[in-house]
């Protein structure tokens, strides 16, 4: 029996567990882990501490106690293939889906109904709300709600049969869209029609970048467009010409871009990252981030930061330092192909 221990001592010293063995740390209780975990694309927030998140293939979750636990909400909603989520006045939600048009809450997520009257395409790849107007940047152009009869029209000429992934609205009312294929659109007030900015957004390697997936405009009137995998470019004059910002940035597919008083905000491909000098340099925000592939970036009204990944959600309440996942309800699991559903 001595030299049956002797072994055993042995044996545990080679292997390096002398001593007491703790296990990993893991999810919170009850959180899904690994295939589970359903991908986010969009998040959307009301006040403080009430949150929506928009998955791909599992519809629309609800959060009172910011992200701590979910609850599943979108009755009504048709299509579970969310694509964009927007907070409009009286905190009014609206979503815009894969191929079932726009839908809206006006009960904090109870219920929602569509609102498609007017819309060619129900594709809806962006919304914009602005004071009573709430903008969808659609497969077929952009289109603005009129309030009192629920009817979407076209904004002007100029954007039909173009895909819009972005819009963003400056404080003079300039709108612009970001496109597939197009570049970038500007439609100011009482002008003819959308106009295609002329000088294109060169990359560090002089590559023209036509395909944008985000826009955001800084509080000193500063536009950004965030392209599909050329960076980000920043104009100074209202969209006329632009500068690559870039050059020092790890991925160049940009999913979300975040601009408050502590810095600029990027999403990508690879994770997080913030420049306080207009991209001289990034620093990397990724510490407690298990999914590195980010959908979207958001802020909350509590100063909270929200991001939405390929495997589940994320909060950091220190301005992006560390984050933690907040995935309690948010199932997963196998979603129904996009072009199966009718």
């Amino acid at each position: 029996m001595k030299l049956v221990g002797m072994w055993l001592v042995m044996l545990c010293l080679c292997a390096g567990t002398v001593g007491p063995v703790f296990a990993e740390p893991g999810p919170p209780h009850n959180e899904p882990t690994g295939r589970d975990l359903t991908s986010i694309q969009a998040i959307t927030s009301v006040g403080n501490d009430l949150v929506y998140a928009g998955s791909f293939g599992h519809g629309l979750f609800r959060s009172e106690d910011r992200g701590a636990t979910w609850a599943r909400s979108g009755q009504g909603v048709t299509d579970p293939f969310i694509l964009t989520l927007t907070t409009g006045k009286d905190g009014v939600i609206y979503a815009g889906t894969f191929r079932g048009g726009v839908f809206r809450s006006r009960d904090r997520g109870k219920s929602w109904q569509a609102i498609n009257s007017g819309l060619k395409h129900l594709e809806i790849k962006s919304l914009l709300a602005a004071g009573d107007a709430l903008y969808a940047g659609t497969a077929d152009g952009v289109y603005r709600l009129s309030a009192p009869n629920d009817h979407w029209a076209m904004v002007s000429t100029g954007s039909s049969d173009i895909l819009v992934h972005a819009l963003a609205l400056s404080s003079d009312g300039t709108l612009f869209a970001g496109t597939s294929g197009k570049g970038i659109l500007r439609f100011k007030a009482q002008a003819a029609g959308w106009v295609r900015q002329q000088q294109g957004l060169k990359d560090h390697e002089g590559m023209v970048e036509n395909f944008i997936r985000v826009l955001t405009i800084d509080s000193e009137g500063g536009v950004y467009a965030g392209t599909f995998d050329g960076g980000v470019f920043r104009s100074v004059d209202a969209g006329v010409t632009w500068r690559s910002i870039s050059r020092a940035l790890p991925n160049d597919s940009i999913r979300g871009i975040l601009f408050n008083s502590r810095g600029l905000f990027v999403a990508t491909g690879h994770g997080i990252f913030k420049t306080i000098d207009k991209g001289k340099k990034w620093v990397p925000l990724n510490k407690g981030l298990t999914s590195m592939s980010v959908q979207v970036l958001i802020e909350s009204g509590a100063g909270l930061l929200y991001a939405g990944t390929s495997e589940g959600a994320f909060r950091s309440d220190d301005d992006g330092q560390t984050w933690h996942s907040i995935n309690q309800g948010l199932e997963g699991g196998g979603a129904p192909a996009p072009f199966s559903l009718r």
